[in-house]
């Protein structure tokens, strides 16, 4: 059984700071995970008029408007995430929630592409993805069989790998919702990779998914789970981001082979002592 590929959703937890980002790319790198993943949106495409001009009080302002332009990042500032992660030598992509947020990220010649749970039914949408024939990561939150059926058949007609990330699209995910082995009833249905997108508090409900042959295993990470934001309280901060990589590195060991009635080197001595009294 191979390790997941780490994935640090690092999302909008940034609050719309470069800084508060170059952080949260620091600490991916120092615990191991192999990517970090940002979200990208055009405003004014993903959001009607209507909901931005809603009164909404936020660090950036009174209005909708304010708040989700004050958590999207410029082209400036993907710019520098670009050339920071590269320096960081750590993998960046994003979740485009829109065609111009797909045509954007092509400037950055990323490896992957990732569909979030809520643009799996836009089958238009897909096909743009799918036509840049990068690895897709495609979460499944909030769909029925038959949304992931279609998105899969779009994948496979143009020849596009993917996997598909096992979701609850809850922020925390109640430990009770999780059904794990539906993991298990997915790649035997579809016959492709999984993986495990978590939106839980704590790392259990990881733990046990990184035992059950996912490919991938991504988690929100944050600075700090009390700072400003939908998603902070669903996501790691740095003792979880540590404890995440190195305790499935360590039950990835664990695992290992099967190795039916070996004796270690090391068990003969400890045999021979403990058998001592034994007349065989």
């Amino acid at each position: 059984m191979e390790l997941p590929f780490f994935i640090a959703e690092i999302g909008i937890n940034h609050n719309g700071d470069l800084n508060i980002a170059k952080k949260l790319i620091d600490r991916a790198s120092e615990c191991g995970f192999n990517a970090v993943k940002f979200q990208k949106r055009d405003i004014e495409t993903v959001y009607s008029k209507e909901d931005l001009d809603t009164l909404r009080e936020s660090p950036w302002g009174k209005t909708t408007r304010d708040q989700k332009y004050g958590i999207e990042f410029s082209e400036n500032d993907y710019d520098e995430i670009d050339k920071y992660c590269k320096n960081k030598k750590i993998e960046w992509f994003a979740s485009a929630w829109d065609l111009k947020s797909l045509e954007f990220l092509k400037k950055y010649q990323l490896r992957f592409n990732k569909i979030a749970s809520a643009m799996i039914v836009d089958l238009n949408f897909l096909e743009e993805v799918a036509k840049e024939k990068k690895y897709t990561f495609i979460s499944t939150g909030m769909s029925s069989i038959n949304d992931i059926e279609k998105a899969i058949e779009i994948f496979k007609r143009n020849q596009c790998e993917f996997e598909l990330m096992y979701c609850k699209s809850t922020y925390p995910m109640k430990v009770e919702h999780a059904n794990l082995s539906t993991i298990f009833e997915m790649k035997k249905k579809f016959g492709c990779k999984v993986g495990y997108s978590g939106h839980e508090s704590g790392l259990a409900v990881s733990f046990a998914a990184a035992m059950l042959g996912i490919s991938s295993l991504e988690r929100h990470v944050t600075l700090d789970r009390s700072m400003y934001g939908s998603d902070q309280s669903a996501s790691l901060e740095f003792r979880g981001m540590q404890e995440l990589v190195s305790v499935i590195k360590r039950m990835h060991l664990a695992y290992g082979q099967p190795k039916l009635g070996e004796i270690l080197a090391e068990e003969k001595p400890i045999a021979k002592k403990l058998r001592k009294h034994l007349k065989i």
